[in-house]
């Protein structure tokens, strides 16, 4: 258990830096089309780790998505954000494609936890998951920042913040607990349903939030972009169907083995 805490720890650590990388080099919205595309990678780790059936439906919706991330990647940087070079806009997106790849195989791999290692019943088991994850990744980032000298500018960032230390202090504060309780709410899925359907549900958030970048960040919203999000709207749309024609067959199945219970034949 402890091999496995430490393995997601370090995963989950090494997954947000590279998020940190690309937020650093794209826009909000830019950043959270190319999030999509985890779903398309949840997918694929989910058929050969968690054994995860595919379907039309669901090949359909990895096409999708990944084809929207394609449109993202094949548009220019006029919305990247002010000062960043087109190779750099470049790594960010590199970076965010490859963490929504490595965000995908933590949740198939956590999965296989519940189901193959852990073996426990209770919820507290998505506590313990979270708690001591989050305790190894916490450890990790400490030891890099201290490693790469970086904690030498954390005072000069605070001052430089532009709205002040206590806006700094609470957008970090803030930050951390809204982690915690989303990543309560993913693991808590996961152990409840699937990895796959956790990764839907997570996904359902970006197609709002290029709406919300575009409202608060005044992100620009060209026509790609909205072409992208249709796209990766259309490719959620095909995975909720198939999610509902599954939970409907297995309620027919429920159906018909209660009952062969009340009725057996004669």
């Amino acid at each position: 258990m402890v091999l496995i805490y430490v393995l997601l720890g370090v995963i989950v650590a090494g997954d947000n830096m590279l998020y940190s990388v690309g937020l650093l080099y794209l826009s909000a919205s830019t950043y959270s089309l190319i999030c999509a595309t985890q779903l398309a990678f949840s997918a694929v780790f989910s058929y050969f780790i968690n054994a995860q059936k595919f379907t039309s439906l669901i090949l359909n919706s990895v096409v999708l998505l990944s084809f929207s991330a394609t449109l993202i990647a094949l548009n220019d940087n006029a919305d990247a954000p002010s000062g960043v070079s087109r190779s750099k806009y470049i790594v960010g997106f590199v970076c965010t494609l490859a963490a929504s790849a490595l965000y995908s195989l933590l949740l198939s791999l956590m999965q296989f936890s519940f189901e193959k290692v852990l073996q426990k019943e209770t919820f507290s088991v998505v506590l313990e998951m979270q708690i001591y994850t989050s305790l190894v990744a916490t450890c990790v980032s400490v030891i890099g920042l201290f490693a790469s000298g970086e904690w030498r500018t954390l005072h000069g960032e605070m001052d430089g913040y532009h709205k002040g230390q206590a806006s700094y202090v609470l957008t970090l504060v803030g930050t951390a607990v809204t982690w915690q309780v989303c990543s309560v709410g993913v693991v808590g899925l996961i152990f409840l349903v699937s990895s796959l359907f956790s990764n839907v549900i997570s996904t359902l958030s970006l197609a709002v939030t290029p709406l919300a970048a575009l409202a608060v960040f005044r992100d620009k919203m060209s026509g790609i972009k909205v072409l992208a999000m249709l796209i990766a709207l259309w490719g959620f749309a095909s995975y909720v169907q198939q999610n509902h024609l599954d939970d409907l067959k297995l309620r027919r199945a429920r159906k018909q083995a209660h009952a062969s219970r009340v009725d057996p034949p004669c």
